[in-house]
């Protein structure tokens, strides 16, 4: 069995937007760009360049138009052609802040509207292009801008240090909000594409669990119809003649279908006496030990002595990949000595897996099972710099589904090493694995 299939999968990253969203997005922005200019015009009677402002919604509406046309709503957007249009929209806020008072206007804050849009869907390298010219927009209308719209017998003057702390708390939101954004996008991201993993781990044992089945079953259908032939291959043997030209034709064909008989019977002496789909703790464990000794580590596995009522569980592909996974780790980073302990009562059954390693790094002890945590100071015997990333977060995930509790932990020093503690309720342990089909 393999167990390092999750650390050769490499699934895309999805950074693109929905041409409709972006739509949606802009529509609602006219909407309420338009709402504004009105209202200050005809309202409150303020005097401001109403043409060129609704020229500038304009285009805006033209665009959008112009592009539902153009394109399917359905269509993904590629970053390069989604930082185009959120550019567009800065710039169109910045015009339209100009003919408005510039950062005297309290709308400049929707600078950071289309950055922290970038910051969610798309990479960080455009994410940045579009803050600083966010930024640029911003401290050109520190400076050049029309007059803010106000009552003309009491005009509105604000003082420079207060317009550079809007320039300011502009500055600090895009830079701020857009990495917050981004962070628990990403993380949001990376855990939607470790399960992906995970799914594909698991579908993938399931599949060659179902083969083992397979085999089996095949094994006790063909025996009857392979104890056909052998029964004729005799019977023509006997009445053939010895010089025959047929004979050694007929002996071959008998000595085949026994060799097939004696193949199928090794086949179905795979359960070794218990049913296929079940199995006891002591033939899972060393199912997952099996692939790993013989690698210079002495693998030592430890049960109770004297007890009649081991656990019967399901032979659960998730079970044996995240067990298996773990022992991998313990190997990997032993010096000499891996320890695999199993222990078990009317309600519990504990698995724990030790090693003799440099053990868990202390920076990570507080994210081991997240996806993608990797350690620099946790090596292996060859030198090689490596860490507990994809594998080990599906690992724990699969094992946490089958209704396990996995716990980590170093040993106490003087001794050193790392320490995975694996543990069910026995009911949960001992029920039938779930149908992959369901």
């Amino acid at each position: 069995m393999l167990y390092d299939t999750a650390d050769q999968l490499h699934l895309p990253q999805r950074r693109n937007v929905r041409l409709d969203t972006l739509l949606r997005l802009r529509w609602l922005a006219i909407i309420g760009q338009t709402i504004a200019v009105l209202v200050v015009y005809y309202v409150v009677e303020f005097q401001l360049p109403i043409w060129a402002c609704l020229a500038v919604i304009a285009l805006s509406a033209w665009l959008n138009i112009a592009l539902r046309v153009r394109f399917s709503l359905t269509q993904r957007l590629e970053p390069t052609r989604a930082a185009w249009l959120l550019a567009f929209d800065i710039a169109e806020l910045a015009v339209l802040l100009f003919l408005t008072g510039g950062l005297e206007n309290p709308f400049a804050f929707l600078f950071l509207s289309p950055v922290l849009l970038s910051a969610t869907a798309l990479p960080p390298r455009i994410t940045v292009i579009l803050g600083a010219f966010a930024v640029l927009c911003a401290t050109v209308l520190v400076f050049i801008h029309y007059p803010l719209p106000w009552d003309q017998e009491d005009p509105l003057e604000l003082p420079w240090i207060y317009l550079l702390g809007v320039w300011f708390s502009i500055l600090l939101a895009i830079g701020f909000i857009g990495v917050y954004a981004w962070q628990i996008t990403e993380e949001g991201r990376q855990i939607s594409e470790a399960l992906a993993a995970t799914e594909l781990v698991l579908a993938r044992e399931q599949h060659l669990s179902q083969l083992d089945g397979l085999a089996a079953a095949a094994a006790h259908e063909l025996g009857t119809p392979l104890a056909t032939i052998a029964v004729i291959a005799r019977e023509l043997e006997r009445s053939t003649e010895a010089n025959s030209p047929q004979a050694d034709d007929i002996r071959l064909l008998r000595e085949q279908a026994q060799r097939c008989r004696d193949i199928l019977t090794k086949l179905t002496q795979l359960s070794t006496g218990e049913p296929f789909d079940r199995m006891p703790l002591a033939a899972l464990i060393e199912e997952v030990v099996a692939p790993h000794r013989n690698f210079g580590i002495d693998i030592n596995v430890t049960l109770p002595q004297g007890s009649s009522d081991a656990p019967m569980g399901a032979r659960n592909p998730a079970v044996l990949y995240g067990l298996g996974n773990i022992l991998e780790n313990a190997v990997d980073f032993a010096q000499a000595r891996v320890e695999v302990r199993a222990d078990w009562n009317d309600d519990d059954i504990a698995v724990t897996i030790s090693d003799d390693g440099p053990g868990f790094a202390p920076e990570i002890m507080d994210r081991i099972g997240e996806p993608y945590v990797r350690s620099s100071k946790r090596r292996r015997m060859n030198g090689e710099t490596t860490g507990l990333g994809l594998g080990f977060f599906i690992a724990k995930t699969l094992l946490e589904r089958s209704g396990a509790a996995v716990e980590f932990e170093n040993r106490s020093y003087p001794d050193r090493g790392a320490v995975v503690e694996i543990r069910w309720h026995r009911s949960d342990f001992e029920r039938p694995a779930a149908n992959p089909a369901t």
